[in-house]
């Protein structure tokens, strides 16, 4: 398990735009923390704050920032790899979820069903639902790449309108 809050920590953030609108990266010292969707940098920054209520919150000031271009060059083409390491924070099994969630290709998609039997727990369908819920790094943890039994789309963080909008965006990459 890794802690979420860690007194005094410095977490760097810089925000940008594209296709689901305003976008906030975080960065501490192990990695990228948490990448989050929004309405407004006033929104976004306050949901970090409160996903990190001990950190020392600095805004990088610098769009051109390795990590933070890492991002957002991942957001407009999620089949190029990462290179930026990911601080992934919660218990081990959301962890575990978020590990296998990354295996899923761009433009593909599991069910928690699938993910669940991935993991050698067939009957955690529901629990992989809830590690999804608690998954602050948007696309490049791809909880929006999981889907209902039947295929249908069902809840996600950042509301269901954003997880259409990304599946159809990795949709188009694939067909490119």
């Amino acid at each position: 398990m890794t802690v979420t809050n860690v007194p005094g920590e410095v977490i760097i953030w810089e925000t940008g735009h594209c296709y689901l609108g305003e976008i906030l990266v975080a960065r501490a010292s192990n990695g990228v923390c948490a990448v989050l969707p929004g309405g407004s940098r006033e929104e976004l920054v306050a949901e970090l704050a409160r996903r990190f209520p001990e950190a020392e919150l600095e805004h990088a000031n610098d769009s051109r920032a390795d990590w933070f271009a890492d991002v957002m060059s991942y957001l407009i083409d999620s089949r190029k790899p990462l290179s930026v390491q990911l601080d992934l924070r919660g218990t081990e099994f959301q962890c575990r979820v978020w590990r296998t969630l990354q295996e899923i290709p761009s433009g593909c998609s599991a069910s928690y069903g699938e993910i669940a039997r991935r993991m050698g727990m067939p009957t955690a369908s529901r629990a992989v639902a809830g590690a999804c819920a608690a998954n602050p790094l948007a696309v490049v943890v791809p909880c929006h790449r999981v889907l209902r039994g039947d295929g249908g789309l069902s809840g996600y963080r950042w509301g269901i309108q954003r997880k259409q909008a990304v599946l159809s965006h990795e949709q188009g990459l694939s067909e490119r």
